[in-house]
């Protein structure tokens, strides 16, 4: 968090508030929030609530600004991101803009995400964003009841991931304008699907789960389904044949879980 709250002091946007949802059990988060900086910060502390998506509505409904962004505590931000957003929700006359992870180069990361700006629909939104980095007027947040609190990580279902997507469609299909700019990026550490330890091949089958659960709930195609289902088979086959066998578990942990997702259950035979 630390790296997030000095980028955060290094914004060229200069009013803003930061609301720090905390959900641990104790105070450890208290010392970082009475620091003095250049923002005001507000911890909330909610004991017991559970999951990113429960958080971030939390954090909106008691959040006074016009505009919204839901950093993770593990991002940081270049210092013209919170300015260049908000100039151009505006300047697009948008409800939500959205970008991109980037390492300190620039490349994108943890992700494949657009090649241009452009408006967002049911075809593109799946390379549209990353939850840290999307921009809500709150207005459209209130209209929209915020996040899915079932879907996302830490939520009390099989569902860990793609709320981000979830909130995009619906907001289509509320009628609202939303853009992706692939010149809006912010930071965060790489994951490591190319020799993937223990827990990232989990986390494959727990994002994969979402996937397909936000496919199957906006009533996706099946031929939408089948391609995001076999594209992971594709490289698992691919690396097989180059000897990548590291790879393997954590692709086929993917596919499994957007099968589990889009039936809306575990696959019997291939529990954790």
């Amino acid at each position: 968090m630390t790296r997030l709250l000095d980028s955060l002091s290094l914004q060229d946007y200069e009013n803003f508030d930061l609301l720090i949802v905390d959900q641990n059990e104790d105070d450890r988060l208290e010392e970082i929030v009475q620091q003095q900086r250049k923002f005001r910060a507000r911890r909330i502390h909610c004991p017991g609530e559970q999951g990113s998506s429960r958080g971030r509505n939390i954090g909106w409904k008691a959040a006074q600004g016009k505009l919204i962004i839901f950093p993770d505590d593990d991002c940081w931000y270049p210092p013209w991101l919170l300015s260049r957003a908000a100039s151009e929700l505006n300047s697009l006359d948008a409800d939500i803009v959205t970008g991109r992870a980037a390492d300190m180069t620039g490349r994108s990361i943890n992700g494949r995400y657009l090649l241009e700006r452009q408006k967002i629909n049911r075809a593109n939104v799946w390379l549209a964003g990353i939850e840290w980095m999307m921009l809500f007027r709150r207005a459209t947040l209130v209209e929209l009841n915020g996040f899915d609190e079932n879907i996302g990580v830490g939520a009390r279902s099989l569902w860990q991931a793609c709320e981000g997507q979830d909130i995009l469609l619906r907001a289509i299909g509320a009628g609202k304008t939303c853009y992706f700019d692939p010149t809006l990026f912010g930071h965060h550490e790489e994951l490591d699907v190319v020799t993937p330890d223990k827990n990232m091949v989990s986390k494959g089958r727990m994002y994969g789960r979402g996937l397909g659960y936000v496919l199957r709930i906006h009533h996706f195609p099946i031929t939408t389904f089948l391609m995001w289902m076999g594209r992971p088979l594709l490289r698992l086959t691919s690396d097989l044949l180059k000897g990548n066998i590291k790879t393997v578990s954590y692709l086929l942990n993917v596919s499994i879980g957007r099968l589990e997702g889009y039936l809306g259950r575990e696959v019997m035979g291939f529990r954790n």
